[in-house]
């Protein structure tokens, strides 16, 4: 394979402005390379993002990406299962994946000189994986085991998982990440290795690069090790727009656990479905986020947790970065003296406020300085960056976008807070779940079951 080096030709494109540190090249086989040079510590990490997840799944192979995910791990013919940790442990690195609704992404942190190490092994599972079938069987017990503990024993987790399924129709968004407990019983390996030919090529993977790096060296690199596989064929994965709701929906998620919990979500755009003559409703939705849930001075945590005390905890949570329409969340758990329905009604008074009142301009510049002042903190780590980067370009943006982003959001006037506020939290788009607490067998006591925080 290496032999096919020579006749590898390298698209690439290098940005030219002044100053500018990130890298853009794409290579013949259709992999793009994102080099992002830092130079603080002598260390890099690196990251192969895959455009598949949950979101690209169909009934009765929910979970299929995340057991995959499980069997890069098994190894190949030429590096056996267990070799790729201990390889890179031996080289003073790290290395882990995660599966996501719209990505699978793989990522090694080591000392930048053994960037080669990491390119050698990413590219040789990228599409050698052997996937024995007797490590299958073993791994999707792994995942089903990992399932009832992190979503089936754990009260909120339950209980988030039934929201989404509720809230969503046609919307992929509507299947968990580790998949439903009847597809994994079913799943074969055939299954996997269909997916993993259909999915695992480098036309249909972005790899990421963050570090103490030199992006011709690193460039070069990618050559060597991913210049030579050969593209797949990758099909458009079919669009499944949501329905259009037609009015409130409520459920109750009954489980043992310690306290109520309530969940409320609103269909909102995210930048990849905004409308392009209102491409900035999703900053604006981040802006009314921080509004009410951005540290100890934000509404709902001034108000409605320390202030009329309704709540023990309370949040809200929106990403403008998703690939289809999201949710716009709300939840809380509340304290003793009251209900979930008086949390309800607090929820909805906060949101009232948002429709018929300007968010003062005092309050807008705290909530916009806090936004950056988070995203630049998070912006000191490497592997952040590149999350950044890989998490964009999977999604379907460029890179490029991240560095708007201040803009777009410095931009955002009160006006349009309430503008979005008034347009899409109305019952219409509206999902509400509550968990419903059962008695706890002491014995055998769920997860996390006084938990706050809400799961994902």
């Amino acid at each position: 394979m290496r032999g096919m080096l020579g006749l590898v030709f390298v698209m690439f494109t290098a940005v030219a402005v002044a100053g500018q540190t990130t890298h853009e090249y794409r290579l013949d086989n259709g992999l793009k390379l994102i080099v992002k040079e830092d130079h603080r510590a002598p260390v890099m990490v690196s990251q192969v993002w895959y455009k598949v997840g949950s979101s690209y799944e169909h009934e009765g192979i929910t979970g299929i990406s995340h057991v995959l995910e499980h069997m890069m791990f098994k190894g190949t013919e030429k590096y056996p299962a267990g070799t790729f940790s201990q390889i890179i442990a031996e080289n003073g690195g790290e290395d882990n994946a995660f599966t996501g609704q719209d990505y699978t992404a793989y990522f090694q942190t080591m000392e930048a000189s053994r960037l080669p190490v990491s390119f050698e092994l990413e590219a040789d599972r990228m599409r050698n994986l052997t996937l024995p079938r007797d490590e299958f069987l073993k791994e999707v017990q792994v995942v089903m085991e990992e399932r009832r503990m992190r979503t089936e024993d754990n009260p909120q987790a339950l209980a988030y998982e039934r929201f989404k399924a509720a809230a969503y129709i046609t919307n992929p968004y509507r299947n968990p990440i580790i998949g439903w407990m009847s597809d994994l019983e079913q799943l074969k390996i055939d299954d996997l290795k269909r997916w993993y030919a259909q999915w695992y090529a480098p036309n249909n993977a972005t790899l990421v690069v963050v570090g103490d790096v030199d992006p011709k060296q690193v460039l070069a690199l990618a050559k060597e090790h991913f210049g030579p596989l050969k593209p797949g064929k990758i099909e458009a994965v079919k669009d499944r727009p949501e329905l259009s709701q037609r009015g409130i929906k409520r459920l109750e998620v009954h489980a043992p656990a310690e306290l109520p919990y309530l969940m409320m979500g609103y269909k909102v755009p995210v930048v990849m479905t905004a409308d392009p003559d209102a491409d900035w409703e999703p900053y604006a939705l981040e802006v009314l986020a921080g509004v009410l849930d951005g540290g100890t001075s934000a509404r709902l945590e001034s108000e409605v947790v320390r202030g009329d005390a309704v709540a023990t905890s309370a949040g809200a949570g929106y990403d403008a970065y998703d690939r289809l329409q999201s949710l716009f969340m709300l939840s809380g758990t509340p304290a003793k003296a009251h209900t979930v329905e008086d949390l309800e009604i607090e929820f909805r008074e906060q949101l009232r406020r948002l429709r018929e009142e300007r968010v003062p301009n005092d309050e807008l510049a705290r909530v916009k300085a806090q936004i950056r002042a988070a995203k630049v903190y998070k912006e000191d780590s490497i592997f952040y960056q590149a999350m950044q980067i890989g998490s964009m370009e999977t999604i379907g943006l460029s890179w490029k976008e991240t560095e708007r982003y201040y803009e777009q959001l410095e931009a955002i006037t009160a006006e349009q807070v309430q503008s979005v506020a008034r347009k899409y939290f109305s019952d219409t788009g509206l999902t509400v779940a509550e968990l419903v607490p059962q008695p706890i067998d002491p014995a055998n006591p769920p997860a996390s079951a006084g938990a706050n925080a809400q799961p994902h």
